[in-house]
């Protein structure tokens, strides 16, 4: 057997256990993951906002109840089966982010509807309006749903402020629903590096988002909730007031792309890195490059390149070399480093590399406090 909890469940609570793991294993610190969240819910309590952050980050109903207990209203999840794995995990509070539009999946959201407390859904086509009616009349339930407006990426939403308009008259005629607001995520604002280009792109968008929420009021639609934001613009959106909860996701674990970006323009780091790969050195055979155990199918590789957080020179560069493998390529560093040496990567992406992995190895230090299940690993329909 080779699953986390058969290799390392007698290592939980053990002294320096964390040395002892078998990798590549997927870390988080415990600390710095509630210093994280704490201070996401801080901000949205002292702006008087809510927050409803994305779990498509961390997939994990251990972390989104924690988020819960620090004032998250609930929680975001992209699919439907990601709502279904935290909803029977004790979840309340969920929205679902994307369109559920495939029969078989409105008729799961319609036997989520019955038994998930607070569950909200969006919705961006009169006619999917009109089968999610018709699948929870058949449940003997109802919905509230969020009006999902496209941002300029073309990916989802309502196109115009008219299309939201319809839609939200569409829906007022269907008795199983009940419109509660809009959703805006700019997603391909979020990893602008520099902090006053990003600001004026979500300015931009911003303003085009007051433009629907004026029409959708001058129709008797007024949104009582504003949904959207992320960890790149949290800041901005703050300021800038317009949404009434933010449904940032990566600010929990941190990953190489926002650590890449200012996010608050003054050049500080705000949440701290809690996300990481724990690796080995496997060869090192030749002086400046060692061969580590964490490959294709251990990062993800959407998100540029992984990078050292500790263990080897955090100068050494981070190349792939396959499925299993990748290498560290710094001078001498075969000299420095020999087979079975740890190294711990900070990921480039957070929310698929998470998607590879089955737990969580939770830790203290270097103790493993922890195994939590990724409860809704490879949950994408």
């Amino acid at each position: 057997m080779s699953d986390d909890l058969t290799l390392h469940a007698h290592l939980v609570g053990r002294q320096g256990s964390r040395a002892d793991l078998n990798t590549p294993v997927l870390v988080l610190d415990l600390e710095a993951l509630d210093r994280n969240i704490a201070a996401m819910a801080n901000l949205a309590r002292e702006a008087g906002i809510g927050l409803r952050p994305h779990a498509k980050t961390h997939k994990s109903v251990d972390i989104a109840k924690r988020q819960i207990v620090a004032g998250a209203l609930g929680v975001c999840c992209a699919k439907i089966g990601e709502a279904e794995a935290l909803a029977d995990g004790g979840v309340n509070g969920i929205l679902i982010t994307s369109p559920v539009a495939a029969p078989r999946a409105i008729e799961r959201l319609a036997s989520l509807a019955k038994r998930a407390k607070g569950l909200m859904a969006t919705i961006d086509h009169s006619a999917v309006a009109e089968r999610i009616n018709v699948a929870l009349a058949a449940e003997g339930a109802t919905l509230d749903v969020i009006i999902d407006i496209d941002p300029g990426i073309a990916r989802t939403g309502v196109a115009s402020a008219e299309a939201a308009v319809a839609l939200a008259q569409a829906i007022a005629a269907l008795p199983n629903l009940t419109l509660r607001g809009v959703q805006f995520y700019c997603g391909s604002q979020q990893h602008i590096e520099a902090y006053a280009e990003r600001r004026a792109a979500i300015i931009e968008r911003t303003d085009y988002l007051k433009s629907v929420i004026a029409a959708l009021a001058d129709t008797g639609f007024s949104p009582e909730i504003v949904t959207g934001s992320g960890t790149g613009t949290h800041r901005i959106d703050l300021d800038l007031g317009v949404f009434t909860e933010l449904q940032a996701g990566s600010y929990v674990f941190m990953d190489k792309q926002y650590l890449d970006c200012d996010l608050t323009g003054e050049g500080d780091g705000p949440f701290e890195t809690a996300l990481g790969v724990d690796a080995r050195v496997v060869s090192a055979n030749h002086s400046g490059l060692v061969t580590i155990d964490a490959g294709f199918k251990s990062l993800s590789t959407d998100g540029g390149i992984a990078v050292v957080r500790r263990g080897a020179p955090e100068t050494a560069f981070f190349a792939f070399m396959g499925d299993e493998h990748s290498a560290l390529i710094s001078p001498d560093i075969g000299k420095q480093l020999a087979p079975g040496d740890p190294v711990t990567l900070t990921v480039p992406h957070c929310d698929p590399t998470v998607n590879l992995y089955d737990h969580y190895h939770v830790v203290e230090g270097d103790t493993l406090a922890a195994i939590w299940p990724v409860s809704a690993r490879g949950r994408a329909r």
